[in-house]
């Protein structure tokens, strides 16, 4: 069984551009924009508490409550570019690539 420590080791913010991509061959960001993303994914988790080690509380993610803050904070830094489909590919591709190291448990 993996613990919380042993999966922060070894999640890799280019394997999950790399997943993300393989598995969405038609999205046509830079790797920039992805990583970006996957940013303000980290910052939400960061804003609900998720990432604090010393809680022993289940965490359940709401993907829809995700992608809202992913478009809202996009939006809010002045960037159009990225469309919400956009941003749900890469959410969802980053909340994937977490499940096959197995980050998540059932």
């Amino acid at each position: 069984m993996n613990t919380e420590k042993d999966d922060l080791l070894v999640y890799d913010e280019e394997e999950a551009v790399k997943f993300i991509r393989k598995n969405n061959p038609g999205l046509s960001l830079s790797d920039d924009e992805i990583n970006y993303i996957i940013d303000l994914m980290y910052d939400y988790y960061e804003s609900r508490g998720f990432l604090d080690e010393k809680s022993e509380e289940e965490v359940e993610i709401a993907d829809d409550e995700l992608i809202e803050y992913a478009v809202a904070n996009t939006r809010k830094d002045g960037i159009y570019k990225l469309s919400e489909e956009d941003i749900t590919t890469v959410v969802q591709g980053e909340l994937d690539y977490c499940d096959s190291l197995g980050v998540f448990e059932d």
